[in-house]
């Protein structure tokens, strides 16, 4: 363990763990009971515990600590010691050995073997385990198997701690040690050491500002080559969460340099590094209608260039690939002609006609219908087709609203995680028409993946609603295809009469036409209940998930209602939204088990969303399940993805978040029997039309706004241009 520096104007405390009422695994804020060496202490609780605050490594009880800080009055807890360092040891009783072992810190071990294990060794426990691990099969019911756990939970433990206290010393969030260890393994505290910044290019949720803040601690000078390349990745790295391809290279010189705290011109040396090495391309665009300049004013990271320069190429010899495998259908050969419109007729014909051709259009204009013709048509001259989404639920609606068999992209060009897309240019998709639905989610990646596997000679059909939010990732591909002009665009605009009778469907149009949403009173699918303070709003969406709604439409809380909110921050932000809900719908109880990961509270039954694509367990981005198991003796929470269990280690728990409430972003590509959406005047950085018609066409059955008149209108009035740096629409102009 690392030894602790005293200040000498410090007090100092002595004693064992009892127990760990509260850790933020965030920033280490651990608030614990600690039962004293001293005695007589005038902070002593009737039990003859004193409580302990203050940013600390993990800790379990039955732990021996040493502590400095200085004693605080708390104005409602009251005394409490403020600890600034510590210094940590092992148990030294027996009952501490219990406690320690069965606190679930180590995976493999529960109370009840804890107990088995320190009666058999004693005070010997620990050297047991650490030296002597076979000894641990004196033990009943300890076997090879679970020696083996033992041992492994207790190497890795070691490792964390270590880790741990590192990064304490240097006011590192400490949730890093566990990711770091799990990719680093014996190697991480070197790595931590030699090259803090390799953490923002290896492990997923470490961005720049924290390996900075450690390169920084460690003594590299602000001015240092390798933390300027850094910054400039993280610049450009952020602004791909934006949804840009690239920057502007003024653009990008200005913001690093605000990042780094330097002035732009020392950011140029390491451009030119970074191209040389080739971690990012730089080129010549048109920007702001200006034509493209002699000198590159374009940057982009190496990926993003080649995928956007890969895409428009593919879609150019896709499209230039005449006539394509579906020219000798008949246009109009479909039982269902008679029942279509115009507008879907003329979709049909382009997309038997051209390569490559797009149908948008907004909710109940018939997409899905001209879709199932135009499946009848390929079906009955025994073309190959398939039907895929960017996701699996956008995948699973297609399926059902078809009838016909729907993938998503990534299992569809049959992802493997160590060997990446197994259909791509060497390898491609044996078919005649590929379905793109939801393509308004695609991003330049995906897009770029998903057009290396499809043949010249093969149509692609893309479909989506262009007036909604856009793609998460980089790039604005449908739109871009629009705008490029060189493809056919069918835009559905009637509203067929089984439709027309949804309030839900009639206000999407409104707001996507300027205007306000009506209310009315006989309506029973589109509601608004007043407020106008955030405290109003979660007040009215807890009462209307637990309550209202349910008692009235029969509706499911948890499997049937949707909250989707506009911002996370505030008391009707999606993460205190969730605290409510979550305390509401599935409240503590002695009969469940609890843990808090990487600052979140898990208890069996909760609503979790998975919040990155993670292959092996083939669970993706915006998945959402139920929270079905806690197992702290395994260290597992087990969660139900449409009736699959899938495991996860605790130390894999930063992939779920609580799902009660989610972001419109996240709700893409989803539809839910009921919405329920705060809208206020406070999320005025979001207030946009596009936000507001995207959240209101997921609803399926029910849409209800928490808001008041004044947000409404902000948001039906701002439609502003999304900008994005993307060049994809110029590369594909420039065959003309």
């Amino acid at each position: 363990m690392a030894a602790a520096i005293y200040n000498s104007s410090m007090d100092t405390l002595s004693g064992s763990v009892e127990r760990i009422t509260f850790y933020n695994q965030e920033n280490g804020y651990t608030v614990l009971r600690l039962l004293p060496d001293q005695k007589g202490l005038p902070a002593e609780a009737r039990d003859g515990l004193v409580t302990i605050t203050g940013n600390l490594p993990e800790l379990a009880p039955g732990e021996h600590l040493t502590l400095s800080g200085e004693w605080t009055q708390h104005p409602r807890h009251g005394a409490q010691f403020n600890a600034q360092t510590l210094q940590q040891s092992r148990p030294a009783t027996l009952e501490g050995l219990r406690r320690y072992l069965g606190s679930g810190l180590l995976r493999g071990i529960g109370p009840k073997l804890a107990e088995r294990i320190v009666s058999h060794f004693g005070l010997e426990t620990l050297d047991v385990i650490e030296k002597h691990p076979r000894r641990l099969r004196e033990v009943a019911d300890i076997g090879p198997k679970r020696s083996k756990i033992i041992l492994e939970a207790w190497e890795e433990q070691k490792q964390i701690k270590d880790i741990m206290l590192f990064l304490h010393a240097h006011e590192v969030s400490t949730n890093l040690a566990v990711k770091i260890y799990k990719q680093y393994g014996d190697e991480s505290l070197a790595i931590v050491q030699n090259d803090p910044y390799q953490l923002a290019r290896d492990i997923y949720g470490v961005g720049f500002k924290t390996a900075d803040k450690l390169a920084r601690a460690l003594g590299l000078p602000p001015d240092h080559p390798t933390r300027i390349e850094a910054g400039i990745l993280y610049t450009l790295e952020e602004q791909v969460f934006e949804g840009h391809a690239f920057l502007p290279r003024p653009l990008l010189a200005e913001q690093a340099a605000a990042l780094l705290g330097i002035s732009p011109e020392q950011v140029e040396p390491a451009l030119e590094s970074l191209m040389a090495a080739e971690r990012i391309r730089l080129d010549r665009l048109p920007l702001d209608g200006q034509p493209a300049p002699e000198t590159d004013n374009a940057v982009y990271l190496s990926l993003y260039y080649f995928a956007e320069v890969g895409a428009a190429n593919r879609l150019q010899a896709l499209a230039a690939a005449l006539p394509g495998r579906l020219a000798d259908i008949p246009p109009l050969f479909t039982p269902l002609t008679g029942d279509l419109s115009d507008e879907q007729r003329a979709a049909i014909h382009t997309a038997l006609a051209q390569p490559v051709s797009i149908l948008t259009g907004g909710p109940g204009t018939g997409k899905t219908t001209a879709l199932k013709a135009l499946m009848i048509a390929v079906e009955s001259a025994g073309k190959r087709y398939a039907l895929a989404s960017p996701t699996g639920r956008a995948a699973k609606r297609l399926s059902e609203a078809t009838g016909r068999p729907a993938a998503t992209i990534h299992r569809l060009l049959d992802f493997s995680p160590m060997r990446g897309f197994m259909h791509n240019a060497e390898n491609p998709l044996s078919l005649d028409l590929l379905v793109i639905d939801e393509a308004s989610m695609l991003d330049i990646l995906l897009a770029n993946s998903l057009l290396k596997a499809i043949e010249p000679g093969t149509h692609l059909l893309l479909v989506g609603d262009v007036d909604q939010l856009p793609s998460v990732g980089a790039g604005d591909v449908l739109r871009d295809l629009i705008k490029s002009g060189r493809f056919p665009v069918t835009r559905l605009s009637t509203i067929f009469r089984q439709a027309a009778g949804s309030h839900i469907i009639i206000n999407a149009h409104r707001i996507n036409q300027g205007q306000a949403p009506d209310f009315p009173k006989d309506g029973n699918d589109f509601f608004r209940f007043p407020a106008d303070t955030p405290e109003q709003a979660a007040d009215w969406v807890v009462d209307l998930v637990t309550g209202r709604i349910p008692e009235r439409f029969g509706l499911d809380p948890l499997r049937d209602i949707q909250v989707l909110a506009p911002m996370y921050r505030g008391p009707a932000g999606i993460t205190l939204l969730n605290e409510r809900l979550q305390q509401a719908l599935n409240p503590p109880s002695a009969l469940k088990p609890e843990r808090r990961l990487f600052g979140t509270l898990f208890r069996p039954g909760d609503k979790v969303m998975q919040i990155r694509n993670d292959y092996d367990k083939q669970v993706f981005n915006g998945d959402i399940g139920l929270l079905r198991e806690i197992s702290p003796v395994d260290h597992l929470l087990i969660v139900e993805f449409d009736g699959r269990a899938v495991e996860y280690g605790f130390n894999e728990a930063d992939q779920l978040v609580p799902a009660y409430a989610i972001s419109v972003h996240k709700s893409q590509g989803s539809e839910f029997p009921a919405v329920v959406l705060p809208l206020l005047t406070q999320h005025y950085m979001m207030l946009q039309r596009n936000l507001l018609y995207t959240a209101i066409t997921r609803a399926r059955r029910l849409c209800v706004l928490v808001t008041n008149p004044k947000a409404v209108a902000i948001a039906v009035k701002n439609n502003p241009v999304a900008r994005r740096w993307t060049g994809l629409d110029w590369r594909l102009g420039q065959s003309d």
